[in-house]
């Protein structure tokens, strides 16, 4: 049975060319977990210390561009199935705005477009988005630039190790395939064996070593598979370098990670690994902060 997920799904944008990605992939997560979406567009709060007049109207000017875009949404969304709220927010930044909203609205998922000079159908994490991740209270989407809306029989890919990070992922990716009905697909990627390791303990440790590592991870995705009851959940272990495998997997139409190990909880908190990926995947990113 699924649980009912508190707050709505929100996608920020300014109006440039990620938007439209931010808003469709927006939609679809609003659509699939049965929530209302919330398109905002934060535009520039007056200064504490601003020029008086020319402040004032360098703001109004802002505020009339920020309705703008929200009008180019209102068409884009005119078919949209289910509950779709505008806001304006007025903040000192973008990242700081929609901070904020997300708090005040508990919302499920924070969804915005890739960088603008992302490649198109790979992501490229833009400032916001690196402030976003730096701290976000709810999951954060990144939209890859030009990729199409997941439709028909889909692949929700987590990338998984066991640890409170893995889990707060898998959580959260088995929550949207338990809606949909798609198919979860658990990764744990593994280093390829080092050309220098057998120098130093032998061909045969070294073989000996890698294979005790692949049962133990084999046994844990085993036992997370199992672990997420109404879901049809399969899962790989794959050699190679992590954030290039996982970058690369066009097999998957969205992908969920964690953030890191450490770190305040209930925080995104970007590590290695996951800053690495948001800027390279060609597949929707969703980085869990842990629970």
């Amino acid at each position: 049975m699924t649980e009912p997920i508190p707050g709505p799904v929100i996608a920020g944008v300014d109006g440039g060319p990620t938007s439209p990605d931010a808003l469709a992939l927006g939609r679809w997560f609003a659509e699939t977990l049965g929530v209302p979406l919330v398109v905002a567009v934060v535009h520039a709060a007056p200064a504490a210390l601003g020029s008086g007049r020319i402040d004032a109207e360098w703001v109004a000017d802002r505020h009339r561009a920020a309705q703008q875009v929200l009008d180019a949404a209102r068409k884009d969304l005119e078919d949209v199935r289910g509950e779709v709220d505008y806001r304006m927010v007025a903040s000192s930044s973008a990242a700081h705005g929609l901070h904020d909203l997300a708090e005040e609205t508990g919302a499920a998922l924070l969804v915005i477009g890739s960088g603008r000079h992302a490649t198109k159908e790979r992501l490229a994490a833009g400032s916001t988005a690196d402030r976003l991740l730096a701290g976000a209270a709810c999951p954060v989407a990144i939209a890859p630039a030009g990729l199409p809306t997941p439709t028909g029989q889909r692949r929700i890919g987590v990338a998984y190790v066991d640890t409170p990070d893995g889990r707060a992922a898998l959580t959260a990716a088995a929550e949207v395939a338990r809606r949909t009905g798609d198919t979860l697909r658990l990764y744990t990627v593994v280093a390829e064996a080092d050309a220098t390791l057998p120098f130093l303990i032998g061909q045969d440790a070294e073989r000996a070593f890698l294979e005790t590592a692949r049962e133990t991870y084999e046994s844990s995705l085993r036992r997370a598979a199992e672990s997420v009851p109404g879901v049809t959940a399969e899962w790989q272990v794959v050699a190679g370098d992590v954030v290039d495998t996982l970058a690369d997997l066009d097999e998957v139409d969205v992908l969920f990670c964690g953030s890191r190990g450490y770190g305040p909880a209930r925080r995104v908190l970007l590590g290695g690994v996951s800053t690495r990926l948001v800027r390279r995947a060609c597949r929707p990113v969703v980085v869990v902060p842990r629970s």
